[in-house]
């Protein structure tokens, strides 16, 4: 009788959790002077989980930058080197001993950084996690897509702190403009781990866009048989300021770095218009890019995979169709 009452009342203490208001713990993701994509997304979708209150870490100067983001009720930051790249083992503690001052939700952008933080987040709040969701219905019922993009699925969470990703092509982006939140420190102690040293990193520049954002995208596969032929696309791409992809054979054969990687295991983008070339379609692949508005393959093969998708396609030897293409264009 005494552990039915004990099991009675902890029932109704999680329902009383899960019934609080909502409250949304947004961190950022930002590269010291802006916000990212992600985060301005996220943001959008949060809507409904007001009010937000966005965690900065590693900069005090960046902190009132993200506050001017429109849609933000407050803005909580911790100045700590550790913090400024994002290396998961030192973020995980903090996020979580913040997450358990009173937040019902713990949120991100989807990206390499949230994918690395956020399932340790979930472990040590011992809360399932809801990666990469696509739709809010309420405050704890979300939509996200499973099975490589061919289903929707919607997941209601029970749980006090719900953790949650969003994918940022799936929302629109917030003003980086036009707010005004209260900022202040994180009433927190936090300490680095030393768990984790940070080395160095390389950051390919471009004058093209970013991949994940650029509105007009132009992706190569296997079709292009060597890394030197994606010279082509990069000629192609200057023309119409777009940036440049590539499939996970491609990848995966050497011919292009991880980076440049469109799909389901890489990168997830909506541009305007999306040219795949020499790409057959592999699922995979497909749901990193099939919610582009307009999508124009090239391939030689007309049973490829990739035309059942495609607005336009065109069934020929690519190496005749992207450079008589690139002649055409101003």
């Amino acid at each position: 009788m005494q552990r039915a009452l004990c099991r009675a009342a902890q029932r109704s203490r999680s329902l009383s959790s899960s019934r609080r208001h909502a409250s949304t713990l947004l961190v950022a993701e930002h590269d010291g002077t802006k916000l990212s994509e992600g985060t301005l997304a996220a943001i959008t979708a949060c809507a409904q989980m007001k009010p937000i209150t966005l965690l900065v870490g590693g900069s005090a100067e960046m902190a009132a930058t993200a506050a001017k983001a429109d849609g933000v009720d407050a803005v909580q930051f911790v100045d700590n080197d550790a913090l400024n790249h994002g290396v998961a083992e030192e973020w995980a503690p903090l996020v979580e001993g913040i997450a358990k001052t009173g937040f019902t939700h713990v949120v991100a952008g989807a990206s390499s950084f949230s994918k690395g933080l956020f399932p340790r987040v979930s472990a040590l709040l011992d809360v399932a996690q809801v990666s990469d969701i696509i739709g809010v219905k309420s405050e704890d019922t979300f939509v996200r897509p499973i099975y490589a993009g061919n289903a929707l699925a919607t997941v209601k969470s029970e749980d006090a702190i719900k953790v949650v990703t969003v994918r940022p092509t799936s929302f629109d982006k917030a003003a980086a403009e036009g707010g005004s939140a209260a900022v202040s420190a994180a009433a927190v102690d936090f300490s680095a781990t030393g768990t984790t040293t940070w080395i160095s990193e390389e950051v390919a520049k471009s004058d093209r866009p970013e991949l994940a954002s650029a509105k007009t995208v132009i992706s190569g596969g296997r079709g292009l048989k060597t890394g030197d032929n994606f010279a082509m696309l990069d000629s192609l791409a200057l023309k119409l300021n777009a940036a440049v992809g590539a499939s996970r054979a491609a990848v995966d054969s050497g011919m292009c770095p991880n980076d440049m990687q469109v799909g389901q295991t890489g990168k997830v983008v909506a541009p305007d218009l999306y040219v795949a070339v020499g790409i057959s379609g592999a699922i995979q692949h497909l749901a990193g890019m099939k919610d582009s508005k307009t999508i124009v393959a090239i391939n030689k093969d007309p049973e490829a995979p990739i035309f059942q998708v495609a607005d336009y396609g065109l069934v020929d030897d690519l190496f005749k169709a992207v450079p008589e293409l690139e002649s055409k264009l101003p």
